[in-house]
């Protein structure tokens, strides 16, 4: 079958999903096989729960004319993602980087909705099979699109861009993470980049955070915005405070808009001022920009404030590697919180370069002269008999044990660590 024929059929179904527990009536079921399952053998299954058509690319399970026989379903729906986002001709603005783009992301589509149907990614859906989803869900009404694309190897980021064909780029930054896919911190440059290299071939306009020598240097011969704090940006603003949660201003000629936000530290300013500059550039009212920042609540333990009935807890355990984990423990400790106390966990594909730079972030923690230290993780196991305040565990299960025998309290803690340590679950015993 033609893909102008599935494209077709699938706008004749309601919804799509790749998981046959969220079948609705009228869904077309992408039959996608995984390390350890197989689509297909999920079709009929999806049929019976109410799906109108099912992708397949195992003959074999074609027991029904509903079946949709493709050489790769996954091709075939990374094909027709992209067959769709051409029926549209409005913005579309692919979001990357190491640290910060889901809430970035976020962030920006709560500006852009002040003035246009904005459809983004939602959660942090943005690899090969996040972006082809996030653009089969957009709407047909939608005025904005927001992307967020992901990589942990080369020519990833590239690869998604010619899914997505976006119009407008932004890379929050450039860490150390993922090493092991990359080879070196060049090689996560590069990569990253790729979307302004992508977007260089159409004409396409980049947002650019100048106070990032590596970005305004890699974008310089692009049409760009630029913001942050220098004085050469083009939407200026700067950090304020935070106690806990940050303040911030942004300029606009001789007005200046003071931005009272419930994001924790000052390492989300530049995600702040990426949202401001591209409101500006599509021309959300100043004041809507404000109001949108001041109304986003942060979500799934990215930069959330919780107080528990023993304990004060900032959560940021959704990701780590070691820029996103110097800046949260450097912010942490700048707020010189009596009882602090900082659980870290280990930071994953760093490859060789992981013990010197899980030695770095202790290193770094001791320097603050927190009251506690906790480490989870075999990354951190160097740690055991460090010192009388140094607290090791190989898991976050360990650790959460640990604390319901010896419970905190009147402590004010940070919790940092990739979703993959499980820091979040030490909530429960805090």
């Amino acid at each position: 079958m033609e893909l102008k024929e599935i494209y077709e059929i699938f706008r004749q179904c309601g919804s799509i999903t790749t998981d046959t527990r969220k079948i609705s009536r009228g869904t077309m079921f992408f039959a996608l096989k995984g390390d350890s399952f197989d689509g297909n053998a999920f079709a009929a299954d999806a049929l019976e729960k109410g799906a109108s058509y099912c992708v397949i690319d195992n003959p074999q399970y074609r027991t029904d004319d509903r079946c949709i026989l493709v050489d790769n379903v996954l091709a075939t729906m990374q094909q027709l993602a992209t067959y769709h986002r051409r029926q549209f001709n409005i913005p579309v603005l692919a979001i990357t980087g190491t640290n910060g783009k889901t809430t970035t992301k976020e962030l920006v589509t709560a500006v852009l909705s002040k003035r246009y149907r904005t459809h983004s990614t939602q959660g942090n859906f943005n690899n090969h099979i996040g972006v082809p989803i996030t653009l089969l869900t957009t709407p047909l009404d939608t005025q904005i699109a927001v992307v967020e694309t992901g990589a942990n190897h080369p020519g990833e980021i590239d690869f998604l861009c010619r899914i997505a064909e976006p119009d407008f780029g932004l890379i929050t930054n450039v860490g150390k993470a993922h090493l092991e896919g990359f080879g070196s911190f060049e090689g996560v440059i590069n990569t990253k980049t790729e979307m302004y290299r992508y977007l260089a071939g159409k004409n396409g306009r980049v947002f650019v955070n100048a106070d990032d020598d590596i970005l305004m240097e890699r974008s310089s011969a692009m049409p760009r915005t630029t913001y942050g704090q220098s004085a050469a940006a083009d939407v200026k603003g700067a950090f304020v405070g935070a106690n806990p949660y940050m303040k911030f201003y942004f300029e606009n000629g001789d007005n200046v808009y003071s931005v009272q936000t419930n994001l924790l530290g000052d390492y989300n300013l530049p995600n702040a001022m990426a949202a401001v500059c591209v409101g500006q550039y599509f021309g959300v009212e100043l004041f809507d920009i404000k109001r949108a920042l001041e109304e986003y609540m942060p979500t799934n333990s990215r930069s959330q404030f919780k107080q528990t009935a023993n304990n004060k807890l900032f959560l940021d355990c959704y990701n780590a590697n070691p820029s996103s984990m110097k800046a949260a423990v450097e912010n942490f400790g700048k707020m010189q919180c009596a009882n602090a106390v900082v659980m870290l966990g280990g930071m994953k594909e760093l490859g060789p370069t992981s013990e010197q730079e899980h030695r770095n972030v202790v290193a770094m923690a001791q320097s603050f002269g927190f009251s506690k230290m906790v480490f989870v993780g075999e990354e951190f196991a160097f740690v055991k008999g460090l010192a009388d305040n140094v607290l090791w565990f190989a898991t976050s299960q360990d650790a959460k044990q640990y604390f319901i025998d010896n419970p905190l309290d009147n402590c004010t803690i940070l919790i940092k660590g990739s979703n993959s340590t499980k820091m979040g679950e030490l909530v429960d015993s805090l």
